[in-house]
């Protein structure tokens, strides 16, 4: 049974995501202040961890931060900021999805399900569909003589290998271009508009690579 560790300083929302994830077989902590998240994951080891940001003794992007300094469970968070750099800060720090509240119980769970089923369901990816393309992680080729850029190369990897995974825009200038480059998000838009081109079946309207305004990038498979 996938353990879940809610966080959250609203009692309405707890009980909320209590009672539905419940229902759906999740076996369920709750903590309500970012003290108590960190001392019952390191109790409890949890499998996931919903997190609010706005918590009243530590900020949450300080407990995620406190998380994967020892975990690797996935961490998706809900909050009521909307701004972009919130979202960047919680992403960077090493969120795997962002959840804006408030928000819809169906899309939530769906949510967990896709970074529970990359994480543990989902074996080291070899070859990937991409429309009518098959990517070759290993051999890096592409089906139907697609060439890709050593850089185009970079970025299709880092998003492959985290399917359904919100990968934010400083993570992929980092992993791809160095520290040095991270405001330099037009390269990335000129990138990922060449391998949509290259790539999906419909540039125009893209179902696999995904942009999220403002936030970054993901996989669908």
């Amino acid at each position: 049974m996938t353990r879940v560790l809610v966080v959250d300083d609203e009692p309405q929302i707890l009980r909320a995501l209590r009672i539905n994830l419940v229902a759906r077989h999740f076996e369920v902590a709750l903590a309500a202040d970012g003290g108590s998240a960190l001392r019952e994951a390191a109790h409890w080891h949890p499998d996931l961890v919903l997190l609010d940001l706005g918590l009243p003794d530590i900020d949450g992007v300080d407990v995620i931060h406190g998380l994967r300094g020892w975990s690797a469970a996935p961490i998706i968070v809900l909050s009521g900021r909307t701004g972009n750099q919130d979202k960047i800060d919680a992403l960077d720090a090493g969120a795997d999805d962002y959840v804006t509240k408030p928000f819809n119980i169906d899309e939530l769970l769906a949510r967990i399900r896709a970074v529970t089923r990359r994480t543990f369901h989902e074996p080291e990816l070899a070859r990937v569909q991409i429309g009518d393309h098959t990517v070759d992680l290993t051999d890096k080729t592409v089906s139907g003589g697609v060439r890709l850029t050593p850089t185009e190369w970079n970025i299709l990897q880092l998003l492959l290998r985290n399917p359904g995974k919100l990968i934010s825009q400083r993570q992929v200038l980092t992993e791809v271009w160095g520290s040095h480059h991270v405001k330099e998000t037009h390269y990335l838009r000129q990138y990922m508009a060449q391998l949509r081109r290259k790539l999906e079946p419909d540039p125009g309207h893209p179902v696999h690579l995904l942009t999220e305004p403002g936030m970054g990038y993901r996989f669908q498979p």
